[in-house]
């Protein structure tokens, strides 16, 4: 036998035993979905909290265009983003069961309903706790699949396929257990697209951890659109009237 040979089957066989270890030693899918909710805040502040308002400023443009930026979010599922710059407010909302917008940017200044493809992003904006949380009862598949390098922090990864078939890559911090990162995979009009959003600066709100930056874009669009939160509240009460579509046009 090769000298060469005999040092790497003794290599392989001394490594062999230390990388069953470290696979062994691998947090499971339920410890990891356990830690995010317990670093959220635990399981009873998550459900105590009944609404979220979120104010600050949306960058676009690389940050040449700030406009102010207001949402709101109420259990169990609906959802309200303003984003307001010289006058004019755009807006996205979904009560539950259908999504409308307002967008005067583009020279629409009467409320359209949207379709089904559009609310699907709006249905998880309307999330309080993220896709993790009760992800059984909402009938989704979650898979862990090990880490992978985040910006150089090697973070949790794990797939959540929904009900409507969209895909989530979530991507969780190794020390904290919060989301860094959500990576989506939807069909809209016919197409796949992929939209990352980038998570951080969290903070505690009715004992809550919130995100209060958020970079959401295309994956590998290098413009991505940034809000940063300035302040939060929790479960101040929202007339559930503001996110149904308007029953009368606007002025």
């Amino acid at each position: 036998m090769h000298p060469r040979f005999v040092i790497l089957v003794i290599s392989a066989v001394l490594i062999a035993p230390v990388g069953f270890a470290q696979d062994k030693n691998a947090p499971t899918l339920d410890e990891l979905v356990s830690k995010n909710i317990e670093a959220k805040g635990g399981a009873d502040a998550l459900r105590a909290l009944q609404s979220l308002t979120l104010t600050g400023k949306m960058l676009v443009q690389q940050g040449q265009i700030q406009l102010t930026y207001v949402q709101t979010k109420k259990r169990p599922g609906e959802v309200r983003t303003e984003a307001t710059l010289q006058g004019m407010t755009q807006v996205e909302a979904y009560d539950g069961k259908e999504g409308w917008k307002i967008s005067p940017f583009q020279g629409r200044k009467e409320p359209e309903r949207m379709s089904a493809d559009d609310v699907k992003s709006l249905m998880e904006d309307a999330e309080i706790d993220g896709p993790l949380v009760d992800w059984k009862a909402r009938q989704s598949t979650v898979d862990y699949l090990g880490t992978e390098d985040v910006d150089g922090t090697l973070a949790h990864k794990l797939k959540v396929i929904r009900k409507n078939g969209d895909v989530n890559f979530v991507y969780l911090d190794p020390d904290h257990f919060l989301e860094i990162r959500i990576l989506t995979q939807r069909i809209k009009h016919g197409a796949q697209v992929e939209v990352e959003t980038d998570l951080g600066d969290y903070e505690k709100i009715n004992g809550v951890f919130i995100p209060f930056s958020i970079e959401t874009g295309r994956k590998g669009d290098p413009d991505k659109q940034k809000v940063v939160i300035d302040k939060a509240e929790g479960n101040v009460p929202v007339d559930d009237a503001t996110f149904r579509f308007p029953t009368t046009a606007s002025k």
